[in-house]
């Protein structure tokens, strides 16, 4: 059976440690980070991820701003079938690595998770007014969303940790 532990730059095996006095936030980190700082890899992707997600804020201004309201698409029924079809895999997925006791289920439902949450948000922003936008929400509130929330648990309760 295969090993579902990290390797690769300098030996990367998650270690618990505190993320600093008074915290309490116990964050997993790779061994080498333990005594020092992270590998020199992890800090530049790191700094790059950090700088993207900096750079992408003048860019949603300029979407919201100068986007026109209504738009019409040339593949709506495609793209609504490929996002429930990407949720409908991710549940599947997940269920089966959960039969199998695979620790990679948590990630097939972070995934899943953070479809349905796609999907509860583009439903209610698309639909039409009145009855299209009430179902819209009914369908967040009452499916989508606590799903998305059952995943997101489910995740965070499956991820690996050491000595569990």
């Amino acid at each position: 059976m295969a090993s579902t532990q990290l390797t690769g730059v300098h030996s990367l095996r998650p270690v618990r440690v505190d993320a600093g006095p008074g915290s309490g936030v116990p964050l997993i980190l790779p061994k080498a980070a333990a005594a020092s700082t992270l590998p020199l890899l992890l800090r530049r992707a790191a700094t790059v991820l950090t700088v993207l997600g900096m750079a992408m804020i003048p860019w949603l201004v300029f979407l919201h701003t100068g986007l026109p309201a209504t738009a019409q698409a040339s593949h709506w029924a495609w793209t609504w079938t490929g996002l429930d079809s990407s949720e409908a895999l991710g549940l599947l997925a997940t269920g089966l690595l959960l039969r199998r006791g695979d620790c990679r289920a948590c990630l097939t439902s972070a995934a899943t998770s953070a479809l349905l949450l796609v999907d509860a948000w583009f439903d209610a922003m698309t639909a039409a007014p009145g009855s299209d936008f009430e179902l819209a929400v009914l369908m967040a509130v009452f499916a989508e969303l606590p799903l998305a929330m059952a995943c997101a648990v489910l995740a965070t309760r499956t991820f690996p940790r050491p000595g569990r």
